[in-house]
């Protein structure tokens, strides 16, 4: 049964971050925690192992149908190495409480924004 339930996890986070291009950590932090029982951290690290290869393989299609914009994508990859490098560094020093709230204030934020933007 748990099997079956991370299958469903990675089948819905395919596919939002397929037709999203984003929204795998929204998807699996909460379900890796909530219905899995996964520790906070863990659960934070999980998800972005697990997205790079979601993120590689939409990206190949995004590839393929030409509708990525290169220049953007170096800039945008270079800050994120070093904000990735930074946050993973950081991680252990947060309790569980404070990512919490981090991470839910930049849910609300980016739908809010995502809503009325």
């Amino acid at each position: 049964m748990k099997k079956t339930k991370i299958m469903f996890i990675g089948i819905a986070t395919g596919f939002i971050n397929g037709l999203l291009g984003s929204g795998g950590g929204t998807i699996i932090v909460p379900t890796l925690e909530r219905i899995l029982k996964v520790e906070t951290h863990k659960a934070h690290a999980t998800a972005i192992a697990a997205i790079f290869p979601i993120s590689l393989i939409s990206a190949m299609i995004y590839i393929k149908n030409q509708n990525i914009e290169w220049n953007t994508t170096a800039y945008i990859t270079v800050g994120g190495i070093v904000g990735g490098f930074i946050g993973a560094k950081l991680l252990n020093k947060f309790p569980s409480k404070w990512l919490h709230r981090i991470f839910g204030t930049v849910m609300i934020i980016t739908g809010i924004r995502m809503i009325f933007g």
